[in-house]
């Protein structure tokens, strides 16, 4: 396909999923005049450069895209948690651009600017951006590579970006609801108030005991119960989806570096298979992405999707097991720590964590001013505990 053929077959896409989500703008949550509730580190720059480089950044000023920002809910808690940032948030839809703009001036009194942009002409935008989110956009564009790209161009250099596409192996079942109902709409098909119609006919004419009824009553129901999430999950007019080996390879073409999936327990073989010693064995002369294939492959209902962080250029973490590096170290509180102030709070990855009165004290006195040494001495805490806290994302360090 010529290359301006593509820029016309792109073009196409891009204007009928705008007009599903002019249609129905997502995501439906609610407008409110609160800001938003509770944490998500990941549209936190400290906490999410802090997961990629294990310490926190020493930029003064950033400067911060969100890629496809739908009805502004992560614009929303980009602005919140990123006081004094640069905020620019994208869409193709208009319907939805307008709903992102009341939702951030309602909730966080503005604090972003909003531009109707695909992201494939984020060229058009002026400089670079130190942290890029784009959640759930990349996977509906009718091509990811170019997309992919044409946000790493847009990247700083030491900057991050998070990503969240759709993984085939745990969609299979929506998969096929979206080809039957493609099916069943013929030419109606690109109606997409006729497909959700005739979608929730389907799921009502199933048996019980059918295997997609029984996964969307399971896993989806209780969301897609408004229309907006049932017609971006099964009557999108575009979706790739991906698993490990043509996630990697996708990234490989970006330039990007793969830094990690930020919701790391899902990549646990250990856990997975109860820390059998044999098989862990067997498993250790992998390769790191033959290793997630593995862990895909043995649990493909939880991989609906993949969230990782990609960087430009290679982040290189301090070596905080030595303990004059860490000593010499000075300390932050997470500022997306649900729970706090409490002995029991939860960690980056929503797990219950109990405090000892040691890091309770030390964590409440972890400002960023003093340092490690000094508040070992002031509250009694171990270096080992530090660094626990430091693994768990509980205290940043500097």
């Amino acid at each position: 396909m010529s290359d301006s053929s593509q820029t016309a077959r792109i073009q196409a896409v891009t204007d009928t999923v705008a007009e599903l989500y002019n249609t129905y703008p997502f995501p439906p949550e609610p407008l409110t005049d609160d800001a938003p509730p509770g944490y998500n580190w990941r549209w936190s720059w400290e906490g999410a450069y802090n997961f990629c480089a294990g310490k926190l950044s020493d930029r003064p000023a950033i400067r911060i895209l969100d890629a496809g920002c739908g009805t502004g809910c992560s614009t929303e808690y980009l602005v919140a948690l990123n006081t004094g940032a640069e905020i620019t948030a994208i869409d193709i839809s208009p319907g939805a651009l307008s709903v992102a703009q009341e939702r951030c001036q309602r909730s966080v009194n503005g604090g972003a600017t909003f531009k109707h942009l695909s992201l494939f002409d984020a060229d058009q935008l002026e400089g670079e951006f130190d942290l890029i989110n784009s959640v759930g956009v990349l996977h509906h564009t009718a091509d990811p590579a170019r997309g992919l790209k044409a946000l790493a161009d847009k990247l700083a250099p030491g900057g991050i970006m998070h990503i969240f596409v759709y993984g085939e192996l745990g969609r299979w079942e929506i998969t096929l609801m979206q080809e039957a109902i493609g099916l069943l709409q013929g030419d109606k098909r690109g109606d997409f108030q006729d497909g959700v119609a005739i979608g929730r006919q389907i799921f009502a004419s199933l048996p019980e005991t059918n295997r997609l009824r029984k996964r969307e009553e399971e896993r989806w129901s209780l969301e897609n119960s408004r229309d907006e999430c049932f017609a971006d999950m099964y009557v999108h007019p575009q979706e790739i989806d991906f698993n490990v080996r043509t996630l990697f390879d996708w990234i490989d073409g970006s330039g990007l570096d793969f830094v990690g999936f930020s919701n790391p327990s899902i990549w646990s073989l250990e856990t997975l298979v109860s820390q059998n010693p044999e098989i862990l064995d067997r498993a250790a002369p992998l390769s790191e992405r033959d290793r997630y294939r593995l862990i895909e492959l043995l649990n493909p209902s939880a991989m609906t999707h993949f969230e990782f962080f990609l960087s430009k250029g290679k982040l290189t973490p301090p070596n905080w097991q030595d303990d004059a590096v860490l000593n010499a170290a000075k300390a932050k509180r997470s500022s997306c720590m649900d729970g706090w102030p409490s002995a029991t709070v939860f960690n980056f990855e929503y797990q219950v964590v109990k405090l000892s009165e040691a890091a309770v004290a030390f964590l409440t006195a972890a400002d960023g001013s003093q340092t490690i040494a000094d508040l070992v001495q002031s509250t009694g805490i171990t270096l080992e505990e530090v660094r626990d806290l430091q693994t768990k994302q509980l205290v940043w360090l500097s």
